[in-house]
């Protein structure tokens, strides 16, 4: 299913998750953007869909070797000084989140050829960045299947209102919102939520696959942690690994967010929802320099990313720059990123995300 165009019934139908039981279903013609064929679109991304073992493991050997040797020195630079540990926090942080994209990368079976390759490395990457394979692999397969849907929120993306949803809550639960729609809260403390604790619970409804890998992960993660503490010491341990974690989940969930977070981004109501229009106007395409787009491993061009996700990580910044068509896509500076974290309801309106000073004028 390498590079494929996937239009959904249901969420649970999504394809190309690394070998989970779904069900494809390839977009006809007629749903894609302007006069661009199926085939053509297919021709040109199915030519960046192609996993190379040589390249995967330059990214393995820059991403999750990197992460550990720091960890490492972070556990004996606190035996000189605190200071010393706490500057490679930053650097530590980058390589995690390029070791998440990777984990993202097997998830959607994009990373290697082989598909027990990529479940294999998946279920590691997943103790390093404390996530269950299977369960955010479903999850995130949702995300890819309902982006941009009004009618089908709430699964892998950050809950949005629309004005006249939050304007109907009661007063205390427009006061939640707002809380947790305030940076401070979402990016300074959701990381405890996303990495933490959402991700040891089973969801309701769970296939066996999916609750047998949130388990299993828990008592992985549990036996690490008891056998880091143990060698190390509970402080040392909680000094090394707590703010790479704080670091690293600010910067994802921003990342998260921007990727569909912008003022003129794409929300319809499912029966005028189309795949190809969520991916193109409501994935942007974040200009990052080059060192930021290195650690983040191109996620930047998200609009690629959910066109094919097929495509490896190596490989999204070539298929944009070689596609006319995804030049034209929304763009973000690094700027008008961090800008975008005003933002907070979706203005059904106005066909825009606003403020809530604009929600009020």
């Amino acid at each position: 299913m390498s590079g494929k165009w996937i239009s959904i019934e249901k969420p649970r139908d999504y394809g190309r998750t690394g070998g989970s039981a779904t069900r494809a279903v390839v977009a006809s013609p007629d749903s894609l953007t302007g006069s661009d064929s199926l085939r053509s679109w297919r021709g040109v991304l199915d030519a960046y869909a192609k996993p190379r073992l040589g390249r995967s493991l330059v990214d393995l050997a820059t991403s999750v070797v990197p992460y550990l040797g720091l960890l490492v020195a972070m556990a004996f630079a606190l035996r000189v000084s605190l200071l010393l540990s706490l500057v490679l926090v930053v650097p530590a942080s980058g390589f995690l989140i390029r070791t998440f994209i990777v984990f993202h990368d097997c998830t959607h079976g994009s990373f290697m050829r082989s598909r027990r390759a990529n479940d294999l490395l998946g279920v590691a990457l997943g103790l390093l960045v404390w996530l269950p394979y299977r369960g955010w692999q479903h999850e995130h397969a949702v995300h890819h299947a309902t982006a941009g849907d009004l009618d089908r929120r709430g699964v892998g993306d950050i809950t949005t209102l629309t004005v006249s949803e939050y304007q109907a809550l009661a007063a205390w639960r427009r006061i939640a919102y707002r809380l947790f729609r305030n940076p401070l809260v979402m990016f300074g403390f959701g990381w405890i939520l996303v990495l933490v604790l959402k991700p040891r619970f089973v969801p309701g409804g769970s296939k066996p696959r999916v609750r047998n890998s949130v388990l299993a992960t828990n008592v992985a993660l549990a036996l690490i942690v008891a056998a880091s503490c143990l060698a190390i010491g509970w402080r040392d341990y909680l000094l090394v690994q707590g703010p790479v974690l704080v670091v690293t989940g600010a910067v994802g969930i921003w990342l998260f967010y921007v990727q569909h977070q912008f003022e003129d981004t794409y929300w319809q109501a499912h029966a005028d929802w189309r795949y190809d229009h969520a991916a193109l106007e409501g994935s942007s395409y974040l200009r990052l320099p080059g060192v930021l787009r290195f650690f983040t491993g191109n996620i930047g061009f998200h609009h690629v990313h959910h066109l094919s996700v097929g495509i490896p990580n190596y490989n999204l910044q070539a298929a944009h720059n070689g596609t006319d068509r995804l030049r034209t896509v929304p763009q973000l500076t690094l700027r008008q990123g961090l800008r975008a974290t005003r933002l907070k309801l979706w203005d059904e309106r106005r066909g825009r995300l606003v403020t809530f000073r604009e929600m009020r004028a």
